[in-house]
């Protein structure tokens, strides 16, 4: 009778252990903003930091976002090549790039619009070839206050972005819209404690630092809060996931 009871409840255990899904993975690619920082630029925070806390264990944040990359250099040096090769059905990609896309004047990072166009086209495809899920992300804005009114500096990277995500219908988060309003709602000082502004003096900063582009720690919590609330707003599977705050 011990034995049948044990038996049966190891059928149901291992029933139990076929059942449990593996979790999706949410993959960030993209440039310093959202990138995993070492201890030797903190405060410096990139917001791909933040984002798992509004994820439940559903979802596994793989962030491979790195300072310095392009759409073009990010699949020059291989690090797109990585990511296929372990993207599974039912993954997602976050996708935001333009910040460096933009310096034209280094031809080993800039990109044209046309070529920028072309390379955000790889990454959507060749992610719905693994049966994945790619979103576009606009990139997130800089703190460029002139007279008191923020300036956009991103030239036409983003309406490229936009226009993608509308004619390829796929999911799209426009940061640079969403923190462009945090930042003008903040208005210019105040805004700055959303970036990467430390006073003389910081191990890491002795004579300090202003960054109008990088973020804070407490900024990188407020963006990675833009592109979860982005996330449900797409209504994409990803969504049932976030942790209601």
């Amino acid at each position: 009778m011990y034995k049948n009871l044990l038996v049966g409840l190891g059928v149901i255990l291992m029933s139990f252990i076929a059942v449990k899904k593996e979790p999706i993975t949410l993959y960030i690619i993209g440039d310093s903003t959202a990138a995993n920082k070492q201890p030797k630029s903190f405060p410096e925070t990139g917001w791909g930091m933040e984002l798992q806390s509004f994820f439940d264990t559903n979802v596994k944040v793989d962030n491979r976002a790195l300072n310095g990359r392009s759409t073009k250099s990010f699949i020059t040096e291989k690090r797109w090549d990585a990511i296929l090769t372990s993207l599974k059905e039912g993954d997602f990609v976050l996708i935001e790039f333009g910040h460096n896309d933009e310096k034209i004047d280094k031809p080993e990072i800039g990109t044209s619009i046309n070529e920028f166009k072309s390379n955000l086209i790889k990454y959507i495809q060749e992610t719905q070839a693994k049966k994945a899920t790619p979103v576009l992300l606009t990139p997130i804005a800089r703190r460029n206050f002139k007279n008191g009114v923020l300036t956009n500096t991103h030239k036409g990277y983003p309406a490229i972005v936009r226009k993608l995500a509308d004619s390829l219908h796929i999911p799209l988060i426009d940061m640079e819209r969403k923190t462009s309003k945090v930042l003008m709602d903040l208005g210019d000082e105040p805004s700055k404690k959303l970036f990467n502004y430390v006073d003389s003096g910081h191990v890491n900063y002795p004579i300090g630092k202003k960054d109008d582009t990088h973020l804070s720690p407490y900024g990188a919590k407020v963006v990675a809060g833009l592109v979860a609330e982005g996330v449900k707003e797409t209504k994409i599977g990803l969504a049932k996931y976030l942790i209601k705050k």
